[in-house]
């Protein structure tokens, strides 16, 4: 027989790709001998009329039917890996190595019989690791997608490609298992402040279907001071409660948050922030007037600024108009101090504007 019958025997019998060090344990020759007449062997088919090719996959070879007969002899081919199957091993491959246990919280009990399947097609392989495994991709997995590398960049790329055409990019975090924040609108540049990228701006208040699919996804939620409740109907997760009125309440968000955050990012916008809170409080201190917060809130930026409080003091009021008690609290305020909802720009800049209201109304109530 000779050698290149063997070898092309071999490659027709394997089903995936094979290395140049077993071809040359089959022909009983060195692996510098062998590449040239799978080389050979490869131009043959690359020349003839023939439904298969063989491919080189550095360093490694398959036989595979040519990307143009694929369709005709898929009713007779082995099954595709099926779609929960699939994203089960996108997992395993995006996060190698993964600990089984992790995997099963993320894809539940199901993921028990998936892990059998890709460890019986050799695409994994489980390692001991205390009491559960370490699972972990084989050379197999780049033979499957047609990888030239087995590298982990090159896995996750593709990966990532996959997900993309089974879930769409919207159903890429679901696809991967990545966990990431999520933040109501009003809190979506916290994220920027604090240095998170894995993030997403849900509704988490009267969410809609596609809202309550990404809640699933979401390992804190960030809200609104006062709102768990109703958030705890939709959401069962890590709930964080913020507030947004003084310089003091932004840091302490972030700080809130020190766990996904980016320290240097987080550290960086501490620093900003308390710089800008040290300015306002200086141009706060060549005011003599004394103030009378209406509500807690005004308080709390009163407060901030080491403004003086009086009884006969001007009138600070938010600009809401009526509160939940029916009451008019703007009515006869000497000053009004914008709120959210009609507060343009990101968390920093409305706090600003709500210290320049009083500052601003206060010095021109001196004039």
């Amino acid at each position: 027989m000779k050698d290149k019958e063997i070898i092309e025997a071999v490659l027709f019998a394997a089903g995936g790709a094979v290395d140049a060090q077993t071809l040359a344990k089959v022909v009983n020759k060195t692996a510098k001998t062998v590449k040239p007449v799978v080389q050979e062997l490869m131009e043959e088919y690359s020349t003839r009329e023939t439904g298969m090719e063989i491919i080189d996959l550095g360093g490694r070879y398959v036989m595979q039917v040519k990307a143009e007969y694929t369709d005709l002899v898929s009713p007779v081919a082995p099954k595709e890996l099926r779609s929960p199957i699939l994203r089960t091993l996108s997992m395993i491959a995006y996060h190698q190595p993964v600990v089984q246990a992790e995997l099963v919280d993320m894809r539940g009990n199901s993921a028990y019989d998936h892990i059998r399947e890709l460890k019986e097609r050799g695409l994994i392989e489980a390692v001991p690791h205390g009491r559960t495994k370490l699972l972990q991709t084989t050379h197999l997995f780049a033979d499957y997608f047609g990888l030239t590398s087995n590298d982990p960049e090159s896995i996750k790329k593709k990966i990532v490609e996959l997900s993309r055409q089974q879930g769409g990019s919207e159903g890429l975090d679901r696809w991967l298992g990545r966990k990431f924040v999520g933040l109501t609108p009003m809190y979506s540049s916290l994220a920027d402040l604090c240095g998170i990228k894995d993030y997403r701006v849900i509704n988490a208040y009267d969410p809609t279907e596609e809202e309550l699919e990404s809640l699933a996804d979401v390992v804190k939620m960030v809200i609104s001071k006062g709102y768990e409740e109703k958030v705890s109907r939709y959401y069962d997760g890590e709930i964080i409660e913020v507030s947004s009125t003084t310089f003091g309440d932004i840091i302490d968000a972030i700080n809130a948050l020190e766990s996904v955050a980016d320290p240097d990012r987080a550290k960086e916008s501490i620093e900003l922030i308390e710089d800008l809170r040290e300015r306002y409080v200086s141009k706060a201190l060549v005011i003599s007037r004394k103030v009378k917060p209406a509500t807690d809130m005004i308080a709390r930026i009163v407060s901030d600024l080491r403004l003086g409080v009086s009884a006969e003091g001007c009138v600070v009021a938010p600009d809401y108009g009526t509160s939940s008690d029916g009451v008019d609290i703007s009515e006869g305020a000497d000053i009004l101090v914008p709120t959210h909802s009609k507060v343009e720009g990101d968390l920093v800049d409305r706090v600003c504007k709500k210290y320049d209201a009083i500052i601003d109304g206060l010095k021109n109530l001196e004039k």
